[in-house]
Order: C-alpha cells, then sequence, then structure tokens
C-alpha cells in the first residue's frame, strides 16, 4: 500500500497545478487521472468546434512569469487542440507526469479516524492512503446521455461531445443527428454541416449565442498583455468573472433607447460572451436584461432567412445569461444551409431511436449518426460518481441528496482533510476558470502550509459555517435573475437532481476577499486539530 501526503483526483488544469504547489511545499503527491493523458475536459471534449469561450490570453496560468511570456496563442479563441497542447507543455515543463497515473479511475475514499487519513482505492486493485484527499475532478467532465428508448438499438454509431473520440470522426456523405443545443452543439453544428450530406438538429430549448469573432493572435495584441501581465492577472482577481470585459457599469436603464442600441451593436461586432457586460445589470434587472435579450432575438431574426426557422431559434421564456451564454462561429447562419432541419421537440418530444434514426410525432428522422449535445452532471456529478465516506461511514452521495452542501466550495462538514477545487458553491462555472482554480489551489495549499506549521493534521468546517455559506450563496443568488432559468447551473438538466442555484454568483473579487477574510481570521468557520497518529511533514 502507497503512503503519500497527498492524493489528487484529476489531472486537468486544477491538478496539474496543485501538484507543482504540494511539491513546492515539499509534500509527496500523487495524481490519479481516468484519461490517458493531461488536460481534463480539454482531454474529453474533442468534438469538432470544440474552442474556449474566454480569450486565449486570459485562459491561461499566471503562476510562472516565464511560462506567460513563453507560451503563444496562435487565435484570440483557442481551439480544443491547442488547449490540450498547453496542457501538455505545462506538464512537461515542470515534470509533472512522473506523479501522475493515468489510465485508473478512483472508485472510493474513506475517511479512518483513528488514522486521520484517507484511504482510496482505484479500479486497479490499488489502495492508496493519504493525509489529504483534493478532488481535481472538474465542473464538466461527467457527460451526460439522455434516457431515450431505444438508444442500444440503433444501426448507426453514436457520439456524445463530452466524450469524443480521439481519432478524426468523417461525417462526409452521412445523415446526421444532433440532439441538444447547448454549447458544444453550437459549436460543433457548422462544422458537421459543412461535412455531412445533412444535419438534423433536434432542439429542446434556443439558447442566446453571440458571434465569438474569432481571430487570429497578433503581435501587438499578444504583446499588450504580455507586456501588462502582472497588473492585469491582479485586475482579473478582483473582477466579478475573471475576465477583463471593459464592463460599462451603467443600468441598461439609465440610458436611451438609442445608446443602448449602440452600445449592443458594438459588443456584438467586437464579439464573445464579453455582450453581458454591456452595462452592469443585465443580470439582476430583468427591464434591463429584457433589453439585451430583445436585441439578440432581432440579431437571429435578420440572419435567420426562414422566419419560422427563425422564430424557432429565439429564446423567450428565460432571460438572457441565465443558462450559459454562447459564443459561435456562424450557428445562427448554418440553419440557413439546404442540409440543415431544425426540428422543435418542445412541440413533439422524442418518443425513441429506431434503428435508423429519431422518432418525434410518429415521424422517424433517418440518421446514420446521431450525435448527443447533451451536456453534463455538472459541478456535482463527477464528485459524487466516486464513492466518498468520511467520520462515521457517511456517504457523500447521502449527505448531498437534497443538494450540494460546502463551506466556501472548498470543503464539506464531516469530510475532514477533503478539499474540492472549484466545488459547488464557489464561483467556478460563473468564472475564468483558470482564475478561479488558481485562487482555490493557492488558498489550499496555504492552509496545508498552516496545518503543518502549527504541527495540526486535521481541518474540517463546522456545520454552522457551512449553513451559513449555503444561506450566502442562496441569498445572493436569489437577488439575480439566474434562478428563473431551469438551467444546469440549478441541475435541471438531470432528472431527479436537487434544484439548487450551485455555483457562487457574487464576483471572483468579492469570493477571493472572503475567502481570504477566513484566512486572516485564523481559518474561520473551520475546526482544526492537533493529532499524535501522524505528523505532517515540515
Amino acid at each position: 500500500m502507497q503512503r503519500v501526503d497527498a492524493l489528487i483526483v484529476g489531472a486537468g488544469f486544477s491538478g496539474l497545478y496543485m501538484l507543482h504547489r504540494l511539491r513546492q511545499l515539499g509534500l509527496s503527491a500523487r495524481v490519479i487521472e481516468t484519461g490517458s493523458d493531461v488536460g481534463g475536459t480539454w482531454y474529453w471534449n474533442r468534438y469538432p468546434g470544440a474552442r474556449c469561450d474566454t480569450e486565449s490570453m486570459q485562459y491561461s496560468y499566471s503562476f510562472s512569469p516565464e511560462l506567460q511570456q513563453d507560451w503563444r496563442w496562435s487565435e484570440k479563441f483557442a481551439a480544443q487542440p491547442e488547449i490540450l497542447r498547453y496542457a501538455g507543455h505545462v506538464a512537461d515543463r515542470f515534470d509533472l507526469r512522473r506523479d501522475i497515473s493515468f489510465g485508473t479511475t478512483v472508485t472510493s475514499a474513506s475517511y479512518d479516524e483513528a488514522s486521520d487519513r484517507w484511504t482510496i482505492r482505484t479500479d486497479a486493485d490499488e489502495t492508496i492512503q493519504s493525509r489529504f484527499l483534493i478532488m481535481a475532478t472538474g465542473c464538466l467532465s461527467a457527460a451526460r446521455m439522455p434516457d431515450i428508448p431505444g438508444i442500444a438499438r440503433f444501426q448507426g454509431r453514436t457520439y456524445h461531445t463530452g466524450h469524443w473520440p480521439h481519432e478524426p470522426v468523417d461525417f462526409t456523405g452521412q445523415r446526421v443527428a444532433v440532439i441538444g443545443t447547448g454549447s458544444s452543439a453550437i459549436q460543433s453544428i457548422p462544422v458537421i454541416a459543412e461535412q455531412a450530406a445533412h444535419v438534423t438538429v433536434f432542439q429542446r430549448t434556443p439558447n442566446y449565442s453571440i458571434p465569438a469573432r474569432n481571430v487570429p493572435m497578433t503581435p501587438d495584441y499578444e504583446q499588450s498583455w504580455k507586456s501588462d501581465y502582472p497588473a492585469l492577472r491582479e485586475q482579473q482577481r478582483h473582477t466579478r468573472t475573471g475576465i477583463l470585459n471593459n464592463l460599462n457599469d451603467v443600468s441598461a436603464m439609465a440610458v436611451s433607447a438609442e445608446d443602448r442600441q449602440r452600445e449592443y451593436e458594438a459588443r456584438w461586432a467586437t464579439g464573445g460572451t464579453t455582450f453581458m457586460a454591456s452595462f452592469n445589470d443585465l443580470a439582476t434587472n430583468k427591464a434591463s436584461n429584457d433589453t439585451a435579450a430583445e436585441f439578440v432575438r432581432q440579431r437571429i431574426k435578420a440572419t435567420v432567412k426562414d422566419p419560422a426557422v427563425a422564430a424557432l431559434l429565439m429564446p423567450r421564456d428565460y432571460p438572457i445569461g441565465t443558462k450559459r451564454i454562447c459564443a459561435d462561429t456562424h450557428y445562427f447562419e448554418t440553419f440557413n444551409r439546404d442540409n440543415v432541419t431544425l426540428v422543435d421537440i418542445r412541440r413533439a418530444p422524442i418518443q425513441e431511436i429506431a434503428t435508423d434514426g429519431v422518432v418525434t410525432g410518429g415521424k422517424t428522422w433517418q440518421a446514420d449518426s446521431i450525435v448527443f449535445a447533451t451536456g453534463f452532471d455538472a459541478m456535482t456529478g463527477a464528485l459524487l460518481k466516486v464513492d466518498i465516506r468520511g467520520r462515521g461511514g457517511v456517504s457523500l452521495r447521502d449527505k448531498w441528496a437534497a443538494g450540494p452542501r460546502a463551506y466556501l466550495g472548498l470543503a464539506t462538514a464531516g469530510f475532514p482533510n477533503l478539499f474540492m477545487i472549484t466545488g459547488p458553491g464557489s464561483p467556478s462555472v460563473l468564472s475564468n476558470m483558470i482564475v478561479s482554480i488558481e485562487q482555490h489551489v493557492d488558498w489550499i495549499a496555504g492552509c496545508i502550509r498552516h496545518l503543518r506549521d502549527h504541527q495540526l493534521h486535521v481541518i474540517e468546517p463546522t456545520r454552522e459555517a457551512e449553513d451559513a455559506w449555503v444561506e450566502h450563496v442562496n441569498q445572493t443568488a436569489s437577488r439575480t435573475l439566474y434562478p428563473s432559468a431551469a438551467s444546469w447551473y440549478m441541475g435541471a438538466n438531470i432528472p431527479g437532481k436537487p434544484r439548487v442555484f450551485m455555483p457562487y454568483i457574487g464576483g471572483v473579487g468579492r469570493y477571493r476577499q472572503e475567502c481570504q477574510e477566513v484566512v486572516d481570521k485564523g481559518y474561520a468557520g473551520f475546526r482544526l486539530a492537533a493529532s499524535n497518529t501522524v505528523a505532517v511533514p515540515a
């Protein structure tokens, strides 16, 4: 049995940086990764058109000045292959692979109160004991297959955007059905349509999407960041989203209709999800939000030639931004193609998958391949895949049966020395993930250093602090428009999953301040204890 100071689950951006920081502390650490290489979500999401919706110069590590100066991005918004190469470069540059076990899945983890250690078991029949268990499993890594009758009998090929094959997929000459119209579908449908004989898109809920306006990286733009990276990174850490987006700090209702239109048009022309920074109250003021939503609907109407198709593509029953807003390349234009058909499954739901296609309203839409762009069991899915048991053998699944409960999104009462990177109750998916990952990893590393320096060996949030934080997260969300949408932020895409707003919407800057205040007050809200059984290495 191997014994380590820290066991990290997942070798995405959070797991890689966590391993690096723990090594700096002189701790022994090991990473367990299901995939065959590093990259996390960018390892699994290889679908056509997969691309980051945060600008490359901002979606990258800041912990190494040399790394951020040396690496060169080729586009404003990097595509999946380039991001995966970046992750691999980081792993090689800092010699991280030697402590990563690939092709291995953690199946269970149980806390032993006698030894103050976690016992972790893998699908390779290996048992590992560790002082700290750090879940770096990601927020969007548990791909969700819909519960549609007949999938197994379909005679063609099936794919999920969140678990795409590593080998190239050729749709030339095929009839392709795409089920879902979320972010991965919005990115992949235009690419698939250029190749396939015909694409049938099955849409239940239309989504707001803004053109990305992606362009090759220019030396001038690259240098504008690299010449001032320290200051710009610090600004990122104190914004609401972790993204420098030139927020127009005025209410949409405080300006004239003409000024609103000019602002929206300018943002639309620039492209990207920073459209939501057009005004400062689009997430909190329904009247302001309505003006942004209507602007996008009018753009869809002007783009899509068939009025009936355009009407189906216009979201009307939830505020813009309350579901993940998308950034696309010619998504709405794709529905002007002769080889693309839009099917409204809200009016006629999918009944089953037949041997030769998808059945809605008694009609079979024939397909040679089906692409399930049906998203993820977000925020909690990957965590709950592992049978995690804390004090008294209580399982995390049981504790979270009515919804996730965590203090700061970092730890949960009853599970000592368990940390979650970008867990529920933190900004996570509402932010620039790299900024939030670095903040969490640095906080965890600082916490472990504090334990070592004070001869303490166990840390665990109190239930009172956890309850207060969960209430704060809920109250903060209730002051916005977000809970009004049936989104995956609420767990609404998973049948039977509790409807709880999972991320913290108070903002990256405010959250960072809250975490620092906890530290400054001697880790307020946590119970810290010494143990005579095992010592944390000095």
